[in-house]
């Protein structure tokens, strides 16, 4: 009896050892380590996709509102965005392989750096700037870069901030020397969560046919690539950038500077996150005062990501979270729609014939006047 006892012992921390975290690295043997680092990833990635889909709202209005044309995704752009990404994807790989992985992030490191420092500088200025004493005068500065005179002038830099932003841009970049120095996952996931936000906010698909074009086309991208070949894994433990948020699985043994990473990549995030997005502002256009595909599709989100990390513990094998995710965020808007009577209503829905309506209400500008 002991024996048997010992063997199931055994067989249930070989199942708790030696899997692939989404096909990168072995997780710990704690069942404690693990549950830590998957609910933090699954945390991280639905907070980003919930505050990016608010701010797309507000984001959208400012654009109507200031009379600027959107710039969304067409179908077109949909149906050839996962051919694209697979030639950048193998282009990695072979720069990987051809090149010192060491040069290769070296140079990448500097630009995410960069990209990194802005972009988390736009999503804090509001809050560090109420920070901010007030004995530090709100200076307004404003940025204007132009080239041509008369109609053919054209902006090439137009950027108002103040010197609260300027505080807030050193105390980022504070930030940015952490990740620059030391590559520490904490600096990392906070440049990431800042991606991933910013990217639910600014990317707009402009319709539910071309989401469901671009959701399916990197359906198969995603299985192709991880299933398929090699590449997608290798570039994954190659790449050092914040394209990916990381907990570590020993974080209790070695706290801070655990070093056995769980990740999660950031286009697992925001590709579905600009669809959940999508889906609230067609909430608001209903003006139901309710939103129920937006939470709806967010909690399919969730039980996708959840079934990602189940299946891939079950069959010890790295997993394409897109398998999963995409039809969880098709399926389910849609069965609602179907449900409430809104099908036709859902797939009519455009942002960008909301913004001409806006738009043609606005009274013309003098420039315009001139123009007729």
């Amino acid at each position: 009896m002991a024996d048997v006892v010992e063997d199931v012992v055994t067989q249930v921390k070989d199942f708790l050892t030696d899997s692939p975290v989404n096909g990168t690295r072995k997780t710990p043997a704690t069942p404690e380590g693990m549950a830590m680092a998957y609910t933090s990833l699954v945390v991280m990635a639905v907070l980003p996709i919930f505050f990016g889909a608010l701010r797309s709202v507000r984001y959208r209005k400012v654009q109507m509102e200031s009379g600027t044309k959107p710039e969304t995704m067409t179908k077109k752009d949909a149906a050839v965005f996962p051919l694209v990404a697979s030639a950048a994807l193998f282009g990695l790989y072979l720069f990987f392989k051809i090149f010192s992985k060491e040069y290769v992030n070296l140079l990448l490191t500097g630009y995410f750096f960069i990209l990194g420092v802005i972009t988390l500088t736009h999503l804090v200025s509001p809050l560090i700037n109420t920070l901010v004493p007030a004995a530090i005068p709100n200076t307004p500065f404003h940025l204007h870069f132009k080239c041509g005179s008369g109609d053919e002038e054209e902006d090439i830099i137009n950027y108002k901030f103040t010197s609260h932003d300027i505080v807030s841009l050193i105390c980022c970049s504070v930030f940015g020397a952490w990740y620059l120095w030391q590559k520490h996952w904490v600096a990392n996931n906070l440049f990431g969560i800042a991606f991933a936000i910013s990217g639910v906010e600014m990317l707009h698909l402009n319709n539910i046919v071309t989401g469901c074009i671009l959701l399916c086309g990197l359906f198969v991208y995603d299985i192709f690539w991880v299933f398929g070949t090699n590449v997608m894994v290798t570039v994954a433990n190659s790449f050092e950038a914040p394209i990916k948020l990381v907990f570590p699985q020993d974080l209790l043994e070695k706290g801070l500077s655990a070093s056995n990473f769980a990740m999660l990549g950031l286009g697992d995030i925001v590709i579905p996150g600009i669809f959940v997005a999508l889906l609230l502002r067609f909430d608001h256009s209903l003006k139901r005062n309710t939103r129920t595909y937006f939470y709806s599709t967010l909690i399919a989100y969730l039980l996708g990501l959840l079934a990602t990390i189940f299946v891939m513990h079950v069959f010890k094998h790295a997993q394409p979270a897109l398998l999963y995710l995409v039809p969880c965020c098709i399926a389910v808007p849609c069965g609602v729609a179907l449900i409430k009577g809104d099908l036709k209503a859902l797939f009519a829905y455009e942002d960008y014939e909301a913004f001409v309506e806006v738009a043609s209400k606005k009274p013309a500008s003098s420039k315009e006047k001139k123009q007729k």
